[in-house]
């Protein structure tokens, strides 16, 4: 079983691992191997990937005191790191985490989430009532990759 907490300071060397194999194990069914080295690098500092989840609203899903999953929302509405485990994926940890962060989203007043959701999510996001607005190319150390930019408008 599993289950949703807030985000602990020392998750952070956990989910930066959980991002890496994700991306390796499920994003590399849409992206090239360059692509995904690209994304996954083993050069992301440690430092500054934890120092980006302060300020955020950040969602934990975690079973036997492990992280399987999480999300993030800026204090704008953006949803900017968003994972769940590959070993854990189909068993409704995404809607959990979407979920929490739509409750968030609503508690905080926020009229609008936005995303840039990777070819592989993008049908998650819009399961879940984002729509796209465009397609788009981000540069990635140096490597060019597809994403969408999406948006879902929110009750006020």
């Amino acid at each position: 079983m599993w289950k949703l907490r807030p985000y602990q300071a020392g998750d952070a060397s956990e989910l930066l691992s959980l991002f890496r194999d994700t991306i390796q194990r499920i994003n590399c069914r849409d992206y090239t191997p360059e692509q995904i080295e690209a994304w996954a690098s083993d050069d992301i500092d440690d430092i500054a990937w934890a120092d980006r989840f302060t300020g955020r609203f950040v969602i934990v899903a975690e079973q036997n005191e492990r992280p399987i999953g999480f999300g993030e929302l800026e204090p704008n509405g953006h949803i900017d790191r968003f994972y769940v485990s590959a070993d854990h994926q189909g068993i409704g940890i995404g809607r959990g985490l979407i979920t929490t962060i739509f409750e968030e989203a609503t508690r905080q007043s926020l009229p609008r989430l936005t995303v840039e959701a990777s070819i592989t999510a993008r049908p998650f996001f819009e399961r879940h009532g984002f729509a796209t607005l465009e397609r788009q190319i981000v540069v990635c150390r140096g490597v060019e990759m597809v994403n969408y930019r999406m948006a879902r408008e929110l009750p006020v």
